[in-house]
């Protein structure tokens, strides 16, 4: 009997904490249904209803480039969480965990800078281009 006992207490704060925020959902609900807008547009049974008319479609095309920055900034990021986790655990890691964690950065780089030499980082056209175009414009005979 002495389990059961043991049980309800642990347990009762963990029913009050679910009884609180039971009925705060269903005050927020009952507010916002009360108080809320009826207004409704054209688009409001459309998906992904935003209150503005959608132009065009959602099947567009992106360019490779996207990809690539976009699995760039998830290695990055990952390799960010993975350096504060270091950081977090430095006491109990020493030295061994410093050098470890020195080989991560290094391997990092290495793959940043593959990663720069193949192009990976190059957005829009080559700045050399740009000058040229600029360079022959100013040199182009007017219409005047």
């Amino acid at each position: 009997m002495q389990e059961t006992a043991e049980t309800t207490t642990i347990l009762w704060p963990l029913v009050v904490y679910g009884a609180i925020v039971l009925s705060l959902v269903l005050l927020i609900l009952g507010l916002s249904y009360v108080l809320g807008q009826r207004g409704y547009a054209r688009a409001t049974g459309e998906p992904y209803e935003g209150g503005i008319v959608s132009a065009g479609g959602a099947r567009i095309r992106f360019s490779s480039q996207f990809y690539m920055v976009a699995m760039m900034f998830v290695i990055f990021d990952v390799e960010t969480i993975f350096i504060f986790s270091w950081a977090i655990a430095f006491p109990e890691l020493g030295w061994y965990g410093y050098f470890g964690v020195l080989v991560f950065i290094g391997m990092l780089v290495v793959v940043l800078v593959y990663e720069w030499r193949n192009g990976a980082l190059d957005f829009g056209p080559d700045g050399k281009k740009i000058l040229a175009a600029y360079k022959r414009m100013l040199h182009k005979p007017s219409l005047n």
